[in-house]
């Protein structure tokens, strides 16, 4: 019987950004998905719900949080885990992701094992020897 792998999400509108989380996670045991805008990850979440989304806050056209107000009134994302990610620390944004639901709220620039970290602390998985030591 196999396990099912965890799914993590990413929606952020820097390709570096997406490559980024993508590069973090690669030694874990997890799918990834990463969206370039709420538009194009609308589709796919209507029908998925990830383990985990990470969802950067400034984006053009719909920003992050309104986004996410969207997300919460489908029955399958009430209960996602959602970090919120922004380049710009405001103190009213942390006030609505917070009452959003979101589990944590995180300043950019991001590190490899911020990423990793905060994946292993949000999704039931272990790292490998292999994914700590890089």
């Amino acid at each position: 019987m196999t396990e099912k792998r965890p799914t993590i999400v990413v929606v952020d509108d820097s390709a570096t950004s997406i490559s980024l989380y993508q590069f973090s996670i690669d030694p874990l045991a997890i799918n990834f998905m990463g969206f370039k805008s709420p538009e194009e990850a609308m589709p796919y979440l209507q029908e998925h719900t990830p383990d985990l989304l990470f969802l950067d806050i400034i984006m053009p056209g719909m920003d992050g949080l309104t986004f996410l107000r969207r997300l919460r009134t489908q029955e399958n994302q009430k209960m996602t885990r959602v970090i919120m990610v922004t380049s710009k620390d405001y103190a009213q944004d942390r006030y609505i992701a917070k009452q959003l639901g979101a589990l944590d709220f995180v300043i950019k620039p991001l590190r490899f094992k911020e990423i990793r970290d905060l994946v292993c602390k949000y999704v039931d998985i272990t790292p490998t020897t292999e994914a700590t030591n890089k």
